[in-house]
């Protein structure tokens, strides 16, 4: 029976032993790990310059530091769905005077009935959404060359912490269709957050963020080509009342084939190419600042150094592309198109302003 169980362990020892070295042999050199890296990366970059120069990457990632035209205090209670302001609208400013003088524009005027909600209006208003609030003698020069089709749209709002919104909508820009921004967000006292954002660009580019919470917090952003994968940096946290801080947290990026993998627990990060392990390179995570909640977008750098002792960074790789990414992380967080433009001329139609 003992001379039994030695053969098993002896078999046992054998078969990890291959099986660490079949692991081993099927990492990349340090030639071929760069250039599958750096390929990857330029295949990022590539998609970052067509998103970026797309007519959509402007209208989408819009910043004018305007409000929306409803209060959001306790108090304030609204349902509007798209049967409430379904129908098309052009952008056409009427200016007439009050009585203390002051102007008073009727922006926009429902021209036909329609299923959805499609608003036509400048294009130079929708980059500067201030704008809209505003009348000057050159906008009679302006033609409608925007539109926004809103073929789904729900807003439940209770208070900060309980409403539920969606939004469905088709851009064109001169008449061409220019992307399409996507938006599920259910915010819940007892379920917590469930939040989806999504923007399509023009060819076949997509761009989406994801946040849920509870007991697993999850939050992701990434870039895709069709169903290809280019970037990806998610952050989950899973509650353990056994772990050190009653919490664990795994801390991932994608680029291409390349993935690094952080878990709390573990010293060194590891990388892997197409799903294998690599042995030749060490990771380092570089945080700028002091911040639990650092990424690429955000005050974070990741450092990989070869076997040869040479050494890159994802900024480095990314280049350029790394500010567009935070820019479209950052838009697709706070969706400031859909609160600027679709949510303000809807509460305007629902109110009847």
């Amino acid at each position: 029976m003992k001379n039994g169980n030695r053969i098993l362990i002896i078999l046992a020892l054998i078969s990890f032993m291959t099986w660490s070295c079949e692991r081993n042999d099927s990492s990349l050199d340090t030639a071929s790990l760069r250039q599958t890296i750096n390929q990857s990366a330029q295949q990022l970059n590539v998609a970052m310059t067509a998103i970026s120069t797309s007519k959509a990457f402007t209208v989408f990632t819009v910043h004018d530091g305007v409000a929306k035209s409803a209060s959001a205090d306790s108090i304030y209670k609204v349902y509007i769905g798209l049967d409430k302001i379904k129908g098309i609208y052009e952008y056409q400013p009427v200016t007439t005077t009050s009585n203390w003088g002051l102007p008073l524009i009727q922006f926009f005027t429902k021209t036909a009935e329609d299923n959805n909600m499609v608003v036509k209006m400048p294009l130079k208003k929708v980059e500067h959404p201030r704008s809209l609030r505003e009348h000057n003698a050159s906008d009679s020069t302006l033609t409608n060359n925007f539109s926004i089709a809103v073929s789904e749209y729900h807003n439940n709002y209770n208070s900060y912490w309980d409403y539920d919104y969606l939004l469905t909508s088709e851009i064109s820009i001169d008449n061409v269709k220019a992307g399409n921004l996507n938006i599920k967000s259910i915010i819940s006292p007892a379920e917590g957050t469930d939040y989806k954002s999504e923007y399509v660009f023009s060819d076949g580019y997509t761009a989406k963020y994801k946040y849920l919470s509870g007991d697993t917090t999850l939050s992701s952003f990434g870039i895709m080509k069709d169903n290809t994968l280019l970037y990806e940096e998610k952050r989950q946290t899973v509650r353990n009342d056994t772990a050190r801080f009653g919490r664990e947290h795994l801390y991932t990026l994608t680029i291409g084939d390349v993935k690094i993998v952080r878990t709390s627990g573990v010293v060194a990060p590891a990388i892997y190419v197409g799903g294998v392990l690599q042995t030749n390179a060490v990771v380092e995570i570089v945080d700028k600042e002091s911040d639990p909640e650092a990424t690429v977008c955000k005050k974070r750098d990741i450092k990989i150094t070869f076997d040869d002792g040479t050494s890159t960074t994802v900024s480095s790789l990314i280049g350029a592309s790394v500010e567009n990414i935070k820019v479209l992380f950052d838009s697709l967080h706070n969706v400031y198109f859909a609160a600027y433009i679709v949510d303000w001329i809807a509460y305007d139609i629902y109110y009847e302003r």
